[in-house]
């Protein structure tokens, strides 16, 4: 199995380390120049803080990598990025890409390795990397039967001690790339971006490639039982996300849109979006990251305002 070692700051491991009850985090990477593809989806990535603290200090499980604005990856998972405000995390993005004097506007594109079910170590459980060559500056991969056989004897106890074998994983499926048998649980910070990502962050409905005014819809609320799986999730524009939840406007199973007689009805007006009526949505590439049927048919029965 393939890990990987990843740099941070002490800040923001302390301030994580702090946070009760987190589901994921974002270990961003303030260039959003260089791709991440060292981890497939569910390996571990370790942190280790800047030298000379050369200790691993916890870590988490790799979801998804993307690349986005600030304000979107804040509004996405607020302190789950390790700061305490926006301005504090844009502060610091600000400081490792060396601007001078920031506009609070300044919306950089930053990478975002996206980790579910993080753990943190005690402090009297770091475990030290005496080896560690001060020229890498981001990280390292490592496999758990190779280069890394004596670094992962002496995580995995730590992981385990913190039960995170009985952590709650979605069923495997089949995937791109190499196969992999564990997909961790989603929290809604990585169910946005990711479904942001899948929709090629263009709107299901209109294709609208306005990144600002897109988000990710529940097709079954999570209020409602629904989760954060990506076959319950469809990117829309704002207004036709409204409209989605409030049940003004559905998906069949097939996939076609429909749209409900009550906005003509209670609002007198509608002509825009009753263009989309019986246009087929967009679908994601893969078919693991497409509507599911059944969460499709809860919503014509339960939401949709026929």
């Amino acid at each position: 199995m393939r890990f990987f070692v990843g740099i941070t700051d002490r800040d923001w491991f302390d301030f994580l380390s702090r946070l009760n009850g987190l589901d994921e985090i974002n270990f961003w990477q303030p260039s959003g120049q260089q791709q991440f593809r060292a981890l497939q989806i569910g390996e571990p990535f370790l942190f280790k803080l800047y030298s000379p603290d050369d200790y691993i200090v916890g870590g988490g499980f790799f979801s998804h990598f993307t690349i986005l604005p600030a304000s979107i990856v804040w509004q996405a998972f607020g302190e789950k990025n390790g700061a305490r405000t926006e301005e504090e995390m844009r502060a610091r993005i600000a400081r490792y890409r060396r601007a001078p004097n920031p506009g609070a506007t300044d919306d950089y594109q930053i990478g975002c390795i996206l980790l579910e079910s993080p753990f943190f170590f005690d402090r009297a459980d770091w475990i030290p990397l005496p080896d560690w060559k001060r020229e890498i500056v981001r990280g390292r991969g490592y496999d758990s039967e190779d280069s890394g056989q004596e670094i992962w004897h002496r995580v995995e106890p730590l992981m385990r001690a913190s039960s995170l074998e009985e952590q709650p994983i979605e069923e495997p499926q089949p995937r791109y790339g190499n196969p992999v048998t564990v997909f961790p649980r989603l929290g809604q910070g990585s169910f946005r971006l990711i479904v942001t990502d899948s929709y090629d962050r263009r709107c299901a409905f209109t294709n609208s490639p306005v990144l600002h005014v897109l988000e990710a819809a529940h097709i079954r609320p999570y209020s409602s039982g629904g989760t954060h799986v990506l076959s319950n999730g469809i990117l829309l524009r704002q207004d036709l996300h409204t409209l989605f939840d409030r049940g003004y406007m559905t998906v069949t199973p097939s996939h076609q849109i429909e749209i409900s007689s009550r906005i003509r009805e209670e609002f007198h007006n509608g002509k825009e979006y009753y263009a989309l009526h019986g246009q087929n949505m967009r679908l994601p590439e893969f078919g693991d990251r497409r509507p599911s049927i059944e969460f499709l048919r809860w919503h014509n029965d339960n939401i949709y305002r026929s």
